[in-house]
């Protein structure tokens, strides 16, 4: 009976204590969470690194292709300034040398991606010269790593941007002597593993004015009592689509319903064409006109490349009139 009563007794004060060792152990893990990296609050000048509860992540796009290793070198520097930083590969098949293409990429991805995320950008024929290398911040709170020559065209013209430093600090570098042809692996993957990490970005080298960053000259899309003027940009990938700068509110001003044939001269060619929903709208080897996934004006045949069918290549002039 005393055994009984011991024991019970003993049971007692045994599950008494079970909430107190919870939430003990409860505290142990909020204090170790709140000593975790990924979830630390970062003061650092507005570095992407710091207070967010995700891994940093780094979107790299290049003209390399991926025929040899230059793609893989630049993440192993990335990696080694980082080692937990997220890369993600916009792509690697830019149109060697075009700026263009490398600018409208980079503004067709940055609202899919959260404040504080790196963009490295390697499109840059002028490598080795007189071209600035840049970081650059935009109103929507992300970072650009990439040459100074006219990459952020389209960006500024979307978000706008805030802010330019030019890329002087060598410690943000890697190697005792910069190649004169690898900026890719030498400066700016290094810097945007830097950024990405959450080091002060106003160390990286001095402030530019904003003002003063390469654009490219691109015809810029007006609207008046005639009707738009606007310029054809680049072909959509493989199926030779022309992509616009024409954003679907400015084409919508002129007046045209879906369905209805429209005027348009592009290229220096007079055609008239159906502005549809989707290529499938049309008969097959028609032309149309729609409002690309993009939010853009297109110009597209169903099943078959404008731009060989008809001879057009970006950049090109476009002009359509309103409607009567």
């Amino acid at each position: 009976m005393l055994d009984q009563t011991l024991n019970l007794s003993q049971s007692r004060r045994n599950s008494s204590a079970r909430p107190a060792i919870v939430l003990c152990l409860m505290l142990m893990l909020l204090a170790s969470l709140s000593k975790s990296p990924l979830l630390a609050k970062d003061a650092r000048n507005g570095a992407p690194g710091g207070g967010e509860k995700y891994p940093p992540t780094i979107v790299f796009m290049t003209d390399f292709g991926v025929l040899d290793d230059a793609v893989a070198i630049c993440h192993g520097v990335m990696y080694s300034v980082m080692p937990s930083v997220r890369v993600t590969d916009l792509t690697h098949e830019v149109t060697p040398f075009s700026i263009l293409d490398g600018a409208r990429f980079l503004e067709g991805v940055t609202p899919y991606y959260p404040a504080g995320t790196v963009f490295v950008v390697v499109i840059d024929p002028g490598v080795g010269s007189t071209r600035k290398a840049i970081v650059a911040r935009s109103k929507r709170g992300q970072y650009f790593v990439l040459p100074d020559n006219g990459l952020l065209t389209l960006v500024e013209q979307s978000d706008g941007i805030e802010a330019v430093r030019e890329i002087t600090n060598t410690d943000w570098m890697i190697g005792t002597k910069l190649s004169s042809t690898f900026h890719g692996r030498d400066i700016f993957s290094p810097v945007g593993a830097h950024l990405a990490r959450g080091d002060d970005w106003g160390t990286v080298g001095p402030e530019m004015a904003v003002k003063s960053l390469v654009r490219l000259e691109l015809k810029a899309v007006t609207v008046d009592a005639h009707g738009l003027s606007a310029t054809v940009i680049a072909t959509d990938g493989p199926f030779g689509n022309l992509v616009t700068n024409v954003d679907a509110e400015d084409f919508l001003k002129l007046g045209y319903q879906r369905g209805q044939e429209v005027p348009v001269t592009v290229g220096g060619r007079d055609m008239k064409m159906k502005f549809v929903n989707t290529f499938s709208d049309v008969p097959r080897g028609q032309p149309l006109l729609y409002i690309d996934s993009r939010g853009r004006l297109g110009l597209a045949v169903n099943q078959n490349s404008f731009s060989a069918v008809y001879g057009v290549k970006p950049p090109a002039g476009l002009a359509i009139p309103r409607a009567k």
